[in-house]
């Protein structure tokens, strides 16, 4: 019991999840990118609908996840539970999005 306690205390590290969630981001924005341009698929976002195809897309998903992810690190300076379990929350909803992608590619090749 207390492996499985100091692996999920060393997976729930600050540091190590606002990079996941920075490079969650940033593989969500390349694999929709794929996907659009090669006509798999398409933006839900009506938001980034028409830069999809751009270099400013992938520079929003990059920064879109440098602000969260620094936001969240001031959040951990005075909440330092609340910051982990809402960036554990967002990790495991991009990892869906980002499974939902590959999946959405692997029916349509």
């Amino acid at each position: 019991m207390k492996t499985v306690k100091r692996f999920f205390a060393a997976i729930c590290r600050i540091e190590y999840l606002l990079g996941a969630l920075v490079a969650l981001c940033v593989l969500d924005g390349v694999i929709t990118h794929f996907l659009v341009t090669n006509s798999f698929g398409r933006e839900g976002n009506p938001l980034l609908k028409g830069m999809v195809g751009s270099w400013k897309f992938l520079v929003i998903k990059l920064l879109g996840g440098l602000l969260s992810a620094f936001i969240l690190w001031d959040i951990y300076k005075r909440w330092p539970r609340l910051a982990v379990v809402s960036t554990l929350c967002l990790v495991v909803l991009l990892a869906g999005v980002v499974i939902w992608n590959l999946y959405a590619y692997s029916v349509s090749a």
